[in-house]
């Protein structure tokens, strides 16, 4: 039998998201939730919010877009992101956030994927997304500035302010209604999660499980409620998880709306700023990866900042020990809890509800309201309370699949709802989860994805490149992609693995490049199928980990 969410079953509204967190937009706060962390004058209410939102809303169908067009931005973060993320989805179209330090050719795939009819691009990545659109023939005049502040003409690109609706004409708009059936097929959102095949796949999230998992996530904040909570500070966030990934923007775009909790939003991570954001905004809740725990506890700059006002932590996006998840603990005198989840349940599956009593170290908690799952054994056999099974979950806030890839949907969602994480755990009889394994070759870099296959292609393009595989290397709680490669004869004496690792750096994302090293082998182990014996190449790279902290030559963390 499926394990079943030992909470209790919520009704959960099937709507827009708009109308769940702001209802029909009359009665909204006029307080400061979005708050630039470096410049708290510049801030954004509810009321002023929507107010965006609508004049956006607006706006875009009178550029000509229809219902389920879709609008990529790509930016850092700023106040402004969840009025883009909640007016190009509260309005009926689709949106898509890319990676500001993605390249030209990984913009050109997500805009030729998406088929997306508009962008919103910062100034400081304008150039790569002109050139990206200018590749799959998107028209320059779909191409907006986007920032916080007014931007002059560049280049004939002009201010997304210039095609928003007067203040006058937006008052009059509404967003659209949706039936249940729409709420539940109409896509709000495309973010990119890195599969094992190869390029990073669309994920089709409809509004109903962007309120599902906004629904589950509040329950868990008061399901275990304790009274003195009520004497404390009032909850403050500091928002620098980038607005384009699922986890920054449960919290950002959906949660600080929803709860009216500020937010003091961050353009960009820097440790020792981040450690004066929590001192001077008093700051009582984090959200967070697991290399930030690290930083708590090991860095010597967290000793100069107070951050007493923190209680709870909140860790995710990839397995976090149960050694260091003590340590920090101890070292700060606050909880620490730890939660499970991916873009294709829409951020959260499992999760550790704030208040709930015991030793939360090393679980993700439990399953959320609404959910169930399976544990499969390698037979697709159910496991037993304590057995290891990979991980199938069903419930109102996983998506519809992939987008314009059924072959990828039909590999992992069922036509009965339940998902394939790839992921292996094991449940307790109290209804607790670990996470032990990844079936997926996935590697965390950060909290983010990186696909093996992905950064194989590109090495192979390498004229000097004969056979490559790219594993995951360890380092404490540090993962970075390692490259063993296969030179070609005639290159042999020519090229150096730091000449390999430079070139890959310059085509790919940051958070893809080659930190945990290239090294050269004679030839890459594989299956008489072809594929890679990865398994024995894990083997290697934790050998040359245990070899690189020796001889102090392991790369350190970079955010």
């Amino acid at each position: 039998m499926p394990f079943k969410s030992v909470y209790e079953h919520i009704d959960i509204p099937q709507s827009n998201v708009l109308t769940y967190i702001f209802g029909n937009g009359s009665l909204v706060s006029n307080e400061p939730i979005w708050i630039d962390a470096k410049n708290p004058q510049k801030n954004l209410s509810p009321h002023q919010l929507l107010q965006w939102v609508r004049r956006l809303g607006l706006g875009l169908q009178r550029l000509g877009l229809k219902r389920g067009d879709v609008v990529m931005i790509c930016t850092p973060n700023h106040i402004f992101v969840p009025v883009a993320y909640l007016g190009i989805a509260g309005s009926g179209h689709i949106f898509s956030g890319a990676n500001p330090i993605s390249t030209v050719p990984e913009l050109v795939h997500q805009l030729s994927n998406t088929g997306a009819k508009a962008v919103l691009a910062h100034p400081s990545v304008l150039s790569n997304v002109v050139e990206a659109a200018a590749k799959v023939g998107l028209p320059k005049n779909r191409i907006f500035q986007f920032s916080d502040e007014e931007i002059p003409v560049r280049d004939g690109i002009p201010d997304w302010r210039s095609f928003l609706a007067t203040h006058v004409d937006a008052f009059r708009w509404q967003w659209p209604e949706f039936s249940p059936q729409e709420a539940r097929n109409t896509i709000a959102t495309i973010n990119f999660s890195s599969g094992t095949t190869g390029l990073p796949k669309g994920v089709c999230v409809p509004h109903s499980s962007l309120v599902a998992n906004l629904a589950q996530a509040v329950h868990l904040r008061h399901v275990h409620r304790k009274p003195e909570w009520d004497l404390l500070p009032r909850n403050r966030w500091i928002g620098f998880l980038p607005l384009y990934h699922a986890y920054g923007q449960l919290y950002a775009c959906l949660m600080a709306g929803k709860t009216l909790t500020p937010l003091y939003i961050m353009a960009k991570f820097q440790y020792e700023e981040f450690l004066a954001n929590i001192e001077k905004y008093q700051i009582t809740q984090l959200q967070v990866a697991p290399p930030i725990i690290v930083m708590l506890t090991k860095r010597p700059e967290t000793s100069r900042y107070n951050l007493s006002s923190v209680r709870h932590i909140t860790c995710g996006a990839a397995p976090l020990s149960r050694e260091l998840q003590v340590a920090c603990e101890q070292k700060f005198n606050l909880r620490i809890t730890q939660g499970y989840g991916m873009t294709e349940l829409t951020c959260t599956g499992i999760s550790w509800s704030e208040g709930l009593a015991g030793d939360s170290a090393g679980s993700v908690g439990r399953l959320l309201p609404n959910c169930e799952c399976k544990l499969l054994d390698d037979d697709g056999k159910e496991v037993d309370v304590g057995k290891p099974g990979e991980l199938h979950i069903r419930g109102p806030n996983v998506c519809l699949g992939y987008w314009k890839n059924e072959a990828a949907t039909r590999e992992c969602l069922d036509k009965d709802g339940w998902f394939r994480t790839g992921d292996v755990a094991v449940c307790n009889k109290e209804g607790l989860f670990w996470i032990v394994d990844r079936k997926k070759e996935l590697i965390k870099v950060n909290g983010l994805q990186v696909a093996p296959a992905e950064l194989e292609a590109v090495l192979l393009e390498n004229e000097h490149v004969a056979d490559a595989a790219v594993v995951e290397i360890k380092f404490n709680e540090e993962e970075w992609p390692r490259a063993y490669v296969v030179i070609q004869p005639t290159s042999k004496g020519k090229v150096t693995p730091k000449d390999i690792q430079d070139w890959t750096a310059a085509r790919v994302a940051k958070h893809k490049r080659l930190v945990g090293g290239v090294t050269f082998i004679d030839e890459v182990p594989k299956l008489a199928s072809g594929k890679i014996i990865r398994k024995l190449m894990k083997q290697w790279s934790k050998r040359d980990a245990e070899e690189m902290l020796k001889n102090g030559t392991a790369p350190r963390a970079r955010l």
